[in-house]
């Protein structure tokens, strides 16, 4: 991967973003691809829109999207000892979070922490067998007493896992925030790829950072509205089924480094589908497939019914240990979504060739 591609990627995943406080990674974004884009904008919800302006007049509206927000916890009560009671903002498994170190992100700065637990010998052995509920979890940040903690930390305030961008062997990394920093990644790259090409594309392209997303799809539902497009394609994370403990039967034969995955059912518009199929084999990039016989949890989801309806495309990134602090994707699927994406892009020459016939 291009040295300084990777260098966003990390700085990205860094940047603290759980769903509502995602501003500090907007703003790695924004910086980011302020210099490939025609107009950058940031709307009341936060979702950030890069727009690249065709040649010509009265042209598609295509609008490549993925979120920049990540599931966390946020601080809900201040018991008399100092110790900070917490919720969770998205998915967060409970099974994973004690014994973790997190950061508090206070109006300071962001403070450390940890997620407490009773010592194994002190527990019953039916205790041993529970997973404590999330709500009876707790955050040590070292304070002696309310008073104390009441000075650094402010009910509200998000939580993050303090977890650090980590090389595995090849092109493996891992790191919390992959979902679904990998597809903002992803629009950021294909923003990229078009600016450095040097030719004008046949539609005006809208690259969006949405926020939210993990509490509901609520900035797709709003950047949507807002772009209107003619074409949508999203780019998320998809469950790989190439560790030991994952069910091939539940999602397919999908596998690390194999390429991005493009999804097929009702939430993706059967000709844009095929046009991606076509130009990963014509630009020989490999692909894998998933099937999606509903509605996808995914701001393709919302912006497939936005308005009058947009032909919509998923396009996915196979990644391990979903919302776990050590998320693993590889380089090479990150990077061939992007060629992918922008190739599919120079195919692009009509709003009406996505009607279905």
């Amino acid at each position: 991967m291009r040295k300084e591609s990777l260098k966003f990627l990390e700085k990205l995943l860094d940047a603290p973003s759980p769903s509502g406080y995602e501003q500090p990674a907007q703003r790695v974004f924004r910086e980011y691809v302020a210099p490939f884009c025609d107009e950058l904008t940031t709307d009341v919800m936060g979702n950030v829109f890069a727009r690249v302006a065709g040649q010509g007049e009265n042209l598609p509206r295509v609008m490549v999207v993925g979120h920049t927000d990540e599931i966390g916890l946020q601080v809900k009560y201040i018991d008399d000892k100092g110790f900070l009671y917490f919720a969770a903002v998205g998915g967060v498994d409970a099974h994973l979070t004690p014994g973790k170190r997190v950061n508090v992100h206070t109006a300071g700065g962001p403070l450390p922490g940890v997620i407490g637990k009773k010592p194994i010998h002190l527990m019953d052995t039916k205790d041993r067998e529970t997973v404590v509920k999330l709500e009876s979890q707790y955050i040590d940040i070292g304070a002696s007493d309310k008073e104390e903690a009441q000075k650094l930390v402010r009910v509200g305030d998000a939580v993050t896992f303090a977890s650090s961008f980590t090389r595995l062997h090849g092109d493996r990394v891992a790191s919390r925030g992959f979902d679904d920093k990998a597809g903002c990644f992803v629009v950021a790259e294909v923003l990229r790829l078009v600016k450095a090409s040097g030719r004008k594309l046949n539609l005006d392209l809208y690259g969006v950072s949405s926020v939210q997303e993990e509490i509901g799809l609520r900035g797709g539902t709003t950047s949507s509205y807002s772009v209107n497009p003619d074409v949508g394609i999203c780019v998320e994370v998809d469950f790989a089924t190439d560790q030991p403990d994952v069910e091939k039967k539940h999602n397919g034969e999908v596998g690390l480094g194999k390429g991005p995955i493009l999804a097929r059912g009702a939430n993706i518009n059967p000709r844009l589908f095929e046009l991606l199929c076509e130009t990963a084999e014509s630009e020989k990039l490999v692909i894998q497939h998933t099937a999606s016989p509903r509605a996808t949890g995914t701001d393709a989801n919302v912006m497939q019914i936005s308005r009058g309806g947009v032909a919509t495309a998923l396009v996915k990134i196979p990644l391990r240990y979903m919302h776990t602090p050590i998320e693993t994707v590889a380089l090479s699927d990150l990077e061939n979504a992007a060629k992918l994406i922008v190739a599919t892009l120079d195919r692009i020459t009509s709003r009406d060739e996505f009607v279905p016939k």
